[in-house]
């Protein structure tokens, strides 16, 4: 019984023995694991015609400013207007007493008369002494005199209606009016208040449709900024911070500056936006994008396959093996989610957009799925026609070279 076990042991151990010395054998015949492919997401180089442009920090500032002060001195009887209301040219806004204008005006008036009929006696005077100056009854003195007192009388009409004239520009003056179109600010003076002459700020008002947008750009682009004005006006996007992703006014340039600040070399300009509904407002910072030119068939990718090395910037391009080429290329504008491409990059080559980190220069790369030898669920994982990213009946003689198993593959794996 004991030579029995003894037999049937040492068979036992040569069959152990001689299926470890088979699967070492197989073992140095497929070499080490290798790291499958990594997953990557792609997208195709576009050519599209883009703006180039200048992004730049504004003000918003009204088209016509005017604060109104009162041009003669008075007390303020009556307000015809509300704060913040929209103002039409020439409307009514306050009123000045007007009875010591009126008053003057009486008696500049009086004045008139009583120099016309003085005037008129002198007139009647000279005229009597010429009709007699060739008989000699009287002497050149005396008619001399006589033409000094009309000259006098006549000085004296004039005066009283230069005085006439102003006494009605004052009494015209208390009525307060409003010079442009536009909206009235807050009053900063009451009925009953006492104003001086061109001292006391009485309102603001601002025309603000349309509505300038001031900005400045560094003395580096003010060269093309002057060589694309001469090609004719520049359009300008005028947008809020607060707008997010809603689209800008477009306005137009009308402003360039003639010559540098000092201190901050920058140069102001100004562009014109329609303001209807009163979307900017006097003293606000908007954003402000000035298109200098249209560059055409661009080349553009996402933002995301741009990436950075300790040469510069660089894509990955996917060539028709499925393998990456890392690319050097000269990045252009923002577009929006795409980054136009202005060297090294030609439109339709495809670009890697996620899962750069784990990309090698010469790498093979895969499309998202399941990987090649992967049963998708529910399928039988023994048949190769089902396997995923296989045609339908084909072997998976690609996947199986890498892994190879006793009895199935393109290697005929059992086989030395």
């Amino acid at each position: 019984m004991d030579s029995t076990f003894k037999i049937l042991g040492s068979a036992l151990a040569g069959t152990v023995l001689t299926f470890s010395l088979a699967c070492d054998s197989k073992k140095q015949q497929a070499g080490p694991p290798q790291m499958p492919p990594p997953v990557v997401n792609v997208a195709e180089a576009k050519a599209s015609d883009v703006p180039m442009y200048l992004d730049e920090i504004g003000k918003a500032t009204a088209l016509e400013a005017v604060t109104i002060t009162p041009r003669i001195a008075g007390q303020i009887v009556e307000r015809k207007f509300e704060d913040g209301a929209d103002l039409k040219k020439g409307q009514v806004l306050f009123q000045i007493d007007p009875a010591p204008s009126q008053a003057a005006l009486a008696v500049a008036q009086a004045q008139v008369a009583q120099s016309k009929a003085a005037a008129e006696f002198a007139k009647i005077e000279l005229d009597r002494y010429t009709a007699v100056a060739g008989t000699r009854a009287i002497s050149k003195s005396d008619l001399d005199t006589k033409q000094n007192a009309v000259d006098v009388a006549n000085a004296q009409v004039a005066a009283a209606q230069a005085a006439t004239q102003t006494a009605q520009i004052n009494l015209d003056f208390c009525t307060i009016r409003s010079p442009i179109d536009g909206r009235a600010g807050s009053r900063m003076v009451d009925v009953g208040n006492v104003v001086k002459e061109n001292e006391a700020a009485l309102l603001s008002v601002q025309k603000i449709d349309p509505i300038y947008a001031d900005f400045t750009v560094n003395e580096q682009q003010l060269a093309a900024v002057r060589t694309n004005m001469a090609d004719g006006s520049l359009k300008v996007i005028v947008s809020l911070p607060t707008d997010g992703e809603k689209p800008g006014r477009e306005g137009t340039l009308t402003f360039l500056d003639n010559a540098v600040q000092d201190g901050t070399g920058t140069v102001k300009l100004r562009a014109l936006v329609e303001n209807k509904d009163l979307h900017f407002w006097p003293g606000q910072f908007v954003n402000v994008r000035l298109v200098l030119k249209t560059l055409k068939d661009a080349v553009l990718v996402p933002t995301s396959a741009s990436q950075m090395s300790q040469k510069g910037p660089f894509v990955f391009v996917v060539k028709a093996d499925m393998t990456a080429e890392m690319r050097p290329v000269t990045p252009g504008q923002m577009q929006g989610d795409n980054l136009v491409i202005a060297k090294g990059l030609a439109a339709g080559e495809k670009v890697i957009t996620d899962g750069q980190m784990m990309v090698r220069p010469g790498g093979a790369v895969r499309l998202p799925g399941p990987p090649p030898g992967q049963a998708s669920a529910g399928e039988n994982p023994a048949d190769p026609s089902k396997a995923a990213g296989a045609p339908a009946g084909a072997s998976q003689g690609g996947a199986d070279a890498q892994n190879p198993q006793p009895g199935k593959g393109g290697n005929e794996g059992g086989k030395s």
